[in-house]
């Protein structure tokens, strides 16, 4: 273990509001369409997710989208119902198998196809056709408030892009919108005035030139790929690139930004082939090789879009120009290169099966924040960060939301899911094993959808640790533990209150500058010791109080 602070008194910071990307609002009921949207119904679970090849015309002066989605399948079971997602006000206007247009059936943005020709083929692959239009709901806050952007650059030109977390794909053009399956490769197809240029996931295929004054770009994705992490960033872009050598080889890193803003990309984008040799170092290769990596400037702030991140830090340094940390660590890095491209790793490689489960995203990700910190400046800059953050932590909710309904848990996610991951790495108690434990966990769980309990387990397991108590703790509860302590005539008496059953954690002290351990319980326990005084461990999320 590294060198380590110690400090006398936890100082509890105000809590801020921070911005979490597109949280839904509190909701204490639920309705069918949450459970339509949230749940992997029986019209979902019969079909395996094979290809899409998303077809469209985006119209920037009627604000609209006309095109189709092209499914291909695989029967898992029989079933004959086949449930596509697709958002008012936008229109399903038709599904066709075969040649032949089919019924379907619209409850809200649920909309059930009837398909004539028999699913009873277990294996078998099939295809269907989706062809949709409308304009599509405009993003009043992007990304908090999704939807379609629909801007203008300082020219006048049209600045135009997607952002759908949370709210989901569904909101611009139909798919499978749940996140448990993830379609196995894609092309995306835009058609756009000639003026513009469009710029989606994986790679540039080709750009065809029509003779209507449009153009249509059409990329290929080869990864899986989350439908929330599907975009399209339409704009007067030019592209600048290089070649990272990383862990696999060469990796083609580009960037997309408004023709104004060219020279200040090259320069603040030097932070993103640093983020790639400080992550491919915690974290293991970068996921999508094949796919390439991108920044795409975008008129929002920005988000994790799988293998086209977007960007919208006015190029600056921290969060907006802002320390999230309040300590001056947060100003050495642009937030949205590192936070939003560490969601390659967790969100895009590592994706959650259900929305509850969005810590998963979210806490690894806040705390990555930290650990390109460590890499480029040390362990005690990256503790400072993360500890900075707390003040940023209300603890109004547990962490994990309700299951089947697509409900995020609390913000706290973020950065009391950042301080529960800096907590683990010190009870882990060996950095080496640390970061083999975060590389394994991409390895293990590579290009794979989880549920919290599968990522619970891996870390128990890796790290020797019963940890239940602590993740029932940090992810259940909103309570904060408190060490609680007294000492009299030279004698330590301690114990843990605010916590749950079985909760045991070792905690770290210093008595006259010599570090031990403690392991406290509910019960009081007693140790003496040679002090009037102790130092607690600072890189543990607790409150602490001395009664005496």
């Amino acid at each position: 273990m590294k060198t380590k602070s110690f400090l006398l008194i936890l100082i509890l910071l105000p809590s801020v509001s921070i911005n979490g990307q597109n949280l839904k609002s509190d909701q204490n009921t639920f309705t069918r369409q949450d459970t339509l949207r949230g749940s992997i119904t029986a019209e979902r679970d019969w079909w395996d997710l094979n290809y899409y090849h998303l077809d469209i015309v985006v119209n920037p002066k009627a604000k609209s989208i006309k095109g189709k989605n092209t499914i291909r399948y695989t029967i898992l079971k029989a079933n004959q119902t086949l449930q596509i997602d697709l958002q008012n006000p936008m229109k399903l206007t038709k599904a066709v198998q075969d040649g032949v247009e089919l019924e379907f059936v619209t409850e809200g943005n649920a909309h059930f196809i009837s398909l004539i020709k028999p699913q009873t083929a277990i294996g078998l692959q099939e295809e269907i056709e989706i062809f949709y239009e409308g304009n599509p709901r405009v993003a009043v806050r992007a990304p908090w408030d999704g939807g379609i952007s629909w801007k203008k650059d300082k020219n006048g030109i049209d600045f135009i892009a997607s952002s759908c977390q949370g709210l989901g794909a569904s909101v611009w053009w139909p798919n499978k919108d749940h996140m448990y399956d993830e379609v196995d490769s894609m092309k995306i197809s835009v058609n756009v005035p000639k003026h513009l240029m469009n710029i989606s996931n994986g790679r540039l295929e080709s750009v065809d030139k029509k003779d209507d004054e449009t153009t249509t770009y059409n990329w290929v994705v080869t990864n899986p790929i989350n439908n929330y992490g599907v975009n399209i960033n339409i704009g007067d872009y030019v592209h600048f690139s290089e070649v990272y050598e990383g862990e696999k080889g060469p990796l083609d890193m580009d960037y997309y930004v408004l023709r104004d803003h060219l020279e200040k990309a090259k320069k603040q984008f030097k932070d993103a082939p640093k983020m790639m040799k400080a992550f491919e170092h915690w974290f293991g290769p970068y996921p999508f090789y094949e796919d390439s990596f991108k920044l795409v400037e975008v008129p929002y702030l920005g988000m994790e879009h799988q293998s086209s991140v977007t960007y919208g830090n006015q190029f600056k340094q921290g969060y907006l120009g802002r320390d999230i940390s309040g300590t001056g660590w947060g100003l050495k890095f642009d937030f949205i290169i590192i936070h939003e491209s560490g969601h390659e790793w967790f969100a895009n490689n590592i994706t959650y099966k259900d929305a509850a489960d969005m810590w998963i995203h979210e806490g690894f990700t806040a705390y990555s924040e930290n650990l390109f910190l460590d890499y480029y400046f040390g362990s005690e800059a990256s503790a400072d960060y993360v500890i900075g953050t707390r003040r940023n932590i209300q603890n109004d909710k547990p962490i994990i939301g309700v299951y089947d309904v697509n409900s995020e848990g609390s913000s706290d996610m973020y950065y009391k899911g950042a301080n529960m991951l800096h907590t683990l790495r010190h009870l882990v108690n060996d950095d080496e094993k640390w970061r083999q434990l975060l590389r394994g966990l991409n390895e293990t769980f590579y290009h794979q959808t989880v549920t919290t309990q599968e990522i619970e387990n891996y870390l128990s397991e890796f790290s020797g640790l019963n940890l239940s108590a602590f993740f029932n703790q940090y992810l259940r509860d909103v309570r904060v533990p408190t060490l609680e302590y007294s000492i009299i005539n030279k004698q330590l008496q301690y114990r843990w209150n605010n916590v749950v059953e079985n909760f045991e954690m070792p905690i770290e002290i210093k008595i006259n500058q010599e570090a031990l351990w403690l392991y406290p319980t509910v019960d009081w326990k007693k140790m003496k010791i040679n002090s009037k005084q102790i130092s607690i461990d600072r890189d543990y999320y607790i409150n602490y109080k001395q009664l005496n």
